[in-house]
């Protein structure tokens, strides 16, 4: 992929959709289709304000990879609707919008958009190795402050952040991320590891919030340089945090694997440049709006592919 490539955190954009349309919107059989209609206007927006060149739709194959898990059994534990053992959990999803998630994929084929997904991965992992196998710009669409480890201000990776909603997207550099937590990017996954997530179930290190977290990684550089101080009686670290480092020595033996996105999976090779609809993909499109009644979402994303 060449040119600036944007890659969607797909379900995160779905549920925000979800929440952000009204339920009243619905096919003409009755079905709601808000996160739909919702997510075609959300790629329209995005390709209309930042001109990407090649756009890959990154998807959660698997939300809550069994590995990860078996390294902290907290992980997203509390967003499990029901086990599946030896397969892939069942997230607590808004029946409504269930459905919709097929109607999503199918659209997106016939619009030519490549969706990307990995076995035993989640889509983090799916953009993380995109981003770093790209030769020029990319911009990581997400709602996830977790991604924020992959900007890099010299190969121009930059995160646009959904979390205030669409209307007030936010342009996140390493300039931006080491201004508001006073870390590099690439210190951010070792200070999410050490603050936690209460939203995906990692406890942290208790006691270390992100003012501690950030002035340890300026002093030590890393967290192993971090944990070594905290080992190391003559390192200066003060007893407190010592204390606390030796009492969350067992989750943080694991937290960067958890907490890191892989950036080397055997991905294959996409050409995710976008372009205009075929006669036969329009043909598709057609057929798929008027049965979900896609009207002026779909109409205006093909406008966006048409600049």
């Amino acid at each position: 992929m060449t040119g600036r490539t944007m890659l969607l955190d797909s379900a995160s954009l779905y549920f925000r959709a979800f929440y952000g349309v009204p339920d009243t919107v619905k096919a003409p059989d009755g079905s709601p289709v808000n996160a739909v209609r919702g997510f075609l206007d959300i790629i329209a927006k995005l390709v209309t304000d930042y001109g990407p060149e090649s756009l890959v739709a990154c998807w959660d194959d698997d939300w809550r990879p069994r590995w990860r898990v078996d390294l902290i059994p907290s992980y997203k534990a509390h967003r499990v609707a029901r086990l599946v053992p030896g397969g892939v959990d069942v997230e607590e999803t808004p029946e409504a919008l269930v459905g919709q998630v097929p109607i999503i994929r199918q659209v997106l084929d016939a619009l030519g958009i490549v969706i990307v997904g990995a076995a035993e991965h989640e889509a983090d992992d799916v953009i993380g190795t995109l981003a770093t196998r790209a030769s020029g710009p990319v911009d990581v669409v997400t709602g996830d402050r977790d991604l924020f480890q992959l900007v890099d201000d010299e190969r121009d990776v930059r995160i646009i952040y959904t979390a205030r909603g669409m209307s007030n997207l936010e342009l996140v550099t390493g300039e931006v991320v080491e201004r508001r937590y006073g870390v590099r990017g690439d210190q951010y996954a070792d200070f999410a590891a050490m603050r936690g997530d209460t939203s995906d179930g990692l406890p942290g290190v208790a006691g270390i919030g992100e003012k501690t977290a950030a002035a340890l990684l300026a002093d030590y550089g890393d967290l192993a340089g971090i944990v070594a101080a905290a080992e190391d009686s003559s390192s200066g670290m003060k007893p407190a945090a010592r204390a606390r480092f030796a009492a969350a020595r067992d989750y943080l033996a694991v937290a960067p694997r958890v907490v890191e996105v892989v950036r080397d999976l055997p991905l294959p090779e996409v050409d995710a440049r976008l372009a205009p609809p075929s006669a036969e993909q329009r043909a598709a499109l057609t057929a798929l709006s008027e049965k979900w009644g896609l009207g002026g979402s779909l109409d205006r994303l093909l406008t966006a592919l048409e600049r």
